[in-house]
């Protein structure tokens, strides 16, 4: 089987794979790219000296300055962490698209309040940075939702993947822009000015491609009462007409699901929270972000340049280039993620192996850190090249395992009935703790030893813990029914989980084989029966 081979339920039309469904996919996914790049651009561009001279932080002592960098930097996190909150409500209310078009829209606020900033004014910066995090909070909850339920479930992996490479091909540029404006754009305000207004590119796109390109979806409408319009977009997103089988047959598992729903704002949270199953891989998911932002990635995503510093790189032009470079790493590393890795290992192995061997590479950047000489004024020596060397061959194992699996992982182990809630958690424990790195990374450089060699030790210790905690809460969720992760999170031991489960479906499977197998015997000696007693009778009847 090919990689990209598509696993179809049951015959689909190819119609069903139409442009429609992509473009609606990629449109809501440029939302991702909003989100990649303003989480990668901030920390390069408060490092500029053009911004650092416009807000008076060359005038500061380096601990002051820290502190406005890290100030602006971690509101943005504050901030999405109460819009994923807040998206839950707005998207059971108003509809996936609806959410989609008003938190980018607030995003788009934010980003603008930022420029009255101009004049070194941190005020409007600190606003603009809160709620454009807001928005960007709401977008992480909402937009894997709305592909999920557009998609054809053949195709529903690949297309909720288009988000998390989204969020990469975002942080590329993102990475690179400060690049490109030191080499293109005189020393001054437009260094710094335009990389904060490049924001509003996909923004915008996503603004007005939602009002264009995208439809609400069917699921969201069934659960409003409102069918018939649900089939009208159904088709759309299909290009089928209403009484084609495949649309009969998606209506009628709609009507069923929609019906083993628990109904009204409230239920889903009672539900999940009365649940001590669902309460217990809540606790799960949570960890997974906790160990996840832990592991590192986002001091090195918010402070590259810092940390780049403190290895030697003095040339700000070439600390720009080292930046860029990760975010090349990064987006190639997730392309093999999503193509081959998450589906051909399985999440389990990839946590487990990435964790191993992430931990010594991180012990390893610790100790040539730790140990080298003082080379201040005199660049980049051979140690410091190995330590860079180190950090991107970490971030390659850390993309392929710990960066977009636990999403991976979160959406699987819930239920239909409790997946929205879980999506929130997901969003609110990313962002929460994301915010809490962001804020002492800072922190952890100054104080952690020498250039904070000791906050990689923190990082690799933390990562080992991952990998004790993988191996005896986290079950393999690959190839495992949805409606079966009941049987495979109560299995045990947690290590041979999915073994336990896909061998009684393989069982399951057998028996109802063999009753059917049975069941045509049956009908068949049935059918003889029949056939020799009326030869019977027309015998007799001759006779």
């Amino acid at each position: 089987m090919g990689i990209l081979t598509m696993v179809e339920d049951r015959p689909t039309p190819k119609s069903v794979y139409n442009w429609r469904v992509y473009v609606s996919a990629m449109t809501a996914s440029f939302a991702a790219c909003m989100i990649g790049y303003t989480t990668s651009f901030i920390g390069t561009t408060v490092n500029l000296d053009s911004f650092k001279e416009e807000f008076g932080l060359d005038k500061l002592s380096d601990s002051g300055a820290s502190l406005i960098q890290a100030n602006i930097v971690s509101l943005f996190q504050a901030g999405a962490f109460f819009g994923s909150i807040f998206a839950y409500g707005t998207a059971y209310y108003a509809g996936r698209r609806i959410t989609l078009w008003t938190f980018v829209s607030v995003f788009i606020v934010g980003v603008c309040i930022t420029f009255a900033s101009i004049g070194g004014h941190i005020g409007p910066m600190y606003a603009g940075r809160v709620i454009s995090g807001f928005g960007v909070g709401g977008c992480t909850m909402i937009v894997p939702i709305y592909i999920s339920e557009i998609a054809p479930p053949a195709i529903r992996g690949r297309l909720v993947g288009t988000y998390e490479l989204g969020w990469q091909i975002g942080g590329l540029v993102g990475f690179w822009i400060n690049f490109g404006m030191s080499q293109s754009v005189p020393y001054g305000r437009n260094q710094w000015l335009i990389p904060f207004a490049v924001q509003l590119i996909p923004a915008g796109i996503v603004l007005i491609g939602s009002l264009i390109f995208l439809k609400e979806t069917p699921r969201w409408l069934w659960t409003r009462g409102r069918r018939e319009q649900g089939v009208e977009n159904l088709c759309y997103i299909r290009q089928l007409n209403p009484n084609d089988t495949y649309i009969l047959e998606e209506i009628e598992m709609m009507d069923l699901q929609i019906n083993d729903l628990p109904t009204g704002f409230i239920k889903p949270l009672r539900m999940a929270f009365s649940d001590n199953k669902v309460l217990w891989r809540l606790f799960l998911g949570h960890m997974l972000f906790v160990l996840q932002n832990f592991a590192g990635i986002n001091a090195i995503n918010y402070y590259s340049p810092t940390i780049f510093r403190t290895m030697g790189v003095t040339s700000t032009e070439t600390v720009e280039l080292m930046t860029g470079l990760f975010g090349v790493v990064k987006c190639i590393m997730t392309v093999l993620w999503l193509t081959i890795l998450i589906d051909k290992l399985g999440r389990r192995t990839l946590f487990i192996s990435g964790g191993i061997v992430g931990a010594i590479l991180m012990f390893i950047i610790g100790a040539l850190i730790a140990t080298a000489k003082d080379n201040t004024g005199q660049g980049l020596n051979s140690q410091g090249i190995a330590t860079i060397f180190m950090i991107y061959l970490w971030t390659c194992i850390y993309i392929t395992s710990w960066n977009g699996t636990p999403w991976v992982v979160n959406a699987e182990m819930f239920s239909q009935a409790t997946r929205n809630v879980g999506q929130v958690g997901a969003s609110m424990a990313n962002w929460l703790w994301t915010f809490v790195i962001a804020r002492v990374t800072p922190n952890m450089v100054a104080s952690m030893g020498k250039n904070g060699f000791g906050m990689y030790f923190f990082f690799g210790s933390i990562t080992a813990l991952a990998v004790v905690f993988t191996w005896f809460l986290i079950p393999e969720t690959k190839s495992v029914p949805l409606d079966r992760m009941d049987d495979l999170f109560a299995a045990r031991p947690v290590r041979a989980a999915q073994k336990i489960v896909m061998e009684e479906l393989a069982r399951n499977t057998l028996e109802f084989s063999k009753i059917d197998r049975k069941e045509e015997i049956s009908l068949a000696q049935i059918e003889k029966a029949k056939e020799t007693e009326e030869a019977s009778q027309s015998e007799r009847q001759s006779d």
